[in-house]
């Protein structure tokens, strides 16, 4: 019987994430438009509601209006409450924000060192690739193309710059006639704009 009850609640919960996700989506579009259309209060207490069910969009949204002030008080303290707790979620962008805010002093203290874990801190989840053998060949291939760009256009650059020297050289010699130093008149129905 507690095997059946259990099996149950999870295909009803299953069911009910998609349904769940819909309902979010219906809703912070409604609460986008009411803060475009001016009515940021009612925006808010939608937003509010999402977020305190763990929606990370009504979360940031909140944060990006208190910290512009838009269409609310400013208030870089409340910006900064809202962006950790989508931070908290794995927002990398409200990470990025909160980096951000250190790195400024916006609501905070400045804290370069802060500032730095809060823009790297979704690498760390990724650090078990960085010796994956895929990943080291990826990057070597990378490296190899760069230095492949990077010697074609310095050959082209002293190329240029050679032919430069030679022409100038030719030119001191008396070995190629002078660059002409005439304009040519404008038209007096052409407009210089």
């Amino acid at each position: 019987m507690f095997r059946l009850f259990t099996f149950l609640s999870l295909i009803l919960s299953l069911i009910a994430v998609p349904a769940l996700a819909a309902e979010a989506d219906v809703a912070l579009r409604q609460a986008a438009m009411l803060h475009r259309g001016g009515d940021t209060p009612q925006a808010v207490t939608i937003w509010k509601d999402w977020a305190a069910k763990g929606n990370i969009d009504a979360a940031y949204n909140l944060a990006v209006i208190h910290q512009f002030g838009d269409g609310v008080l400013l208030d870089y303290v409340l910006a900064m409450r809202w962006y950790r707790q989508a931070a908290e979620l794995g927002d990398k962008v409200s990470q990025f924000q909160i980096g951000l805010m250190y790195q400024t002093g916006q609501g905070v203290a400045i804290d370069e060192a802060e500032a730095h874990r809060w823009f790297t801190m979704h690498r760390k989840h990724h650090l078990h690739h960085e010796h994956d053998p895929k990943m080291v060949a990826w990057r070597q291939q990378a490296l190899a193309l760069i230095e492949e760009r990077d010697r074609r256009e310095q050959l082209a650059a002293s190329r240029g710059a050679s032919a430069q020297v030679v022409a100038e050289l030719r030119r001191r010699a008396g070995m190629m006639p002078e660059r002409p130093t005439e304009t040519a008149a404008l038209d007096t129905l052409t407009r210089i704009r």
